[in-house]
């Protein structure tokens, strides 16, 4: 009997195949947007996934700023941050930080979402926001997908 006919492969850093997704945040809601990008980031969206592997996809997200919250979480969720010196607390709404850097709500919402280890901060250097239209990654020629059509 021939015990070895069939194996379990996991992929590695040599067999992974990455690709470039770009993806356009206008008027997506913004939970939504962070979960779908965080199973891409994390390659659960590909036949060969492997949970201790960076075998995701690198992600381009446009029109950062055009994001959408429902409900009232633009005036009354809070965001946390500790600036390291005694009293130190400060907080900020969504619409505050929107002005200030429209990036940061996008990337908190994604990296809340990704696993709190090394893997994890491995995963979110794959993700590449921009405020406006335009972004840098045109040399990689990115495929750009509807993330309301993903699942």
């Amino acid at each position: 009997m021939d015990t070895l006919s069939y194996k379990t492969v996991s992929a590695n850093k040599a067999t992974v195949k990455k690709e470039w997704v770009l993806i356009d945040a206008t008027d997506v809601v913004l939970g939504r947007l962070a979960s779908r990008v965080a199973l891409i980031l994390r390659g659960k969206t590909k036949p060969n996934y492997t949970p201790h592997v960076d075998c995701g996809d690198n992600v381009v997200i446009i029109n950062a700023e055009k994001v959408r919250l429902t409900g009232k979480k633009l005036t009354d969720k809070v965001y946390i941050r500790h600036t390291g010196y005694p009293g130190g607390q400060r907080f900020a709404t969504p619409s505050e930080l929107l002005k200030r850097k429209p990036l940061a709500v996008i990337e908190e919402a994604v990296r809340g979402m990704l696993p709190k280890n090394r893997l994890g901060a491995q995963l979110f250097r794959n993700l590449y926001v921009y405020a406006g239209g335009e972004h840098q990654q045109e040399a990689q020629k990115p495929k750009q997908i509807n993330i309301n059509e993903l699942l």
